[in-house]
């Protein structure tokens, strides 16, 4: 299933942060939407303010963030927390360098799965799909 009712599902994907680094990102951009996803890349260095905006403005299911500076735990939970005061119900999904000791933390403060680098993008589609499904 691609759609979430009668849609596609809507996935924005953000670099939080002055971490430039996009490779990784542009390539599970690449793999959602050749999974029929509709994929919105905000590009690199949001503030978490314009990666919620976006998120509104755009009407998404899904927010992506990627990580590799070493600032998820500072930035992530600032996103997911202006998602919720904004009133956004979607699925948070985070990526890149992130500690294996600060995925708990990260999953209690907002974010449903946390994928390290080596996944395979089809866990990452069949994660979304999934996830959406049951809601």
């Amino acid at each position: 299933m691609n759609d979430v009712g009668n849609r596609k599902i809507r996935v924005l994907l953000a670099k939080v942060g002055l971490d430039g680094h996009d490779r990784g990102i542009k390539t599970v951009a690449r793999y959602l939407a050749d999974a029929g996803m509709e994929v919105i890349f905000t590009g690199i260095r949001s503030t978490p303010e314009q990666i919620v905006d976006a998120a509104v403005e755009e009407d998404v299911d899904v927010v992506g963030l990627s990580f590799l500076g070493g600032d998820h735990m500072t930035l992530a939970p600032r996103v997911i927390d202006g998602l919720r005061r904004r009133g956004l119900q979607v699925l948070i999904v985070l990526g890149g360098i992130i500690p294996q000791r600060d995925i708990p933390a990260l999953e209690q403060t907002g974010a449903a799965r946390v994928f390290l680098p080596g996944t395979p993008p089809d866990r990452i589609v069949q994660f979304i799909r999934g996830s959406l499904e049951q809601n």
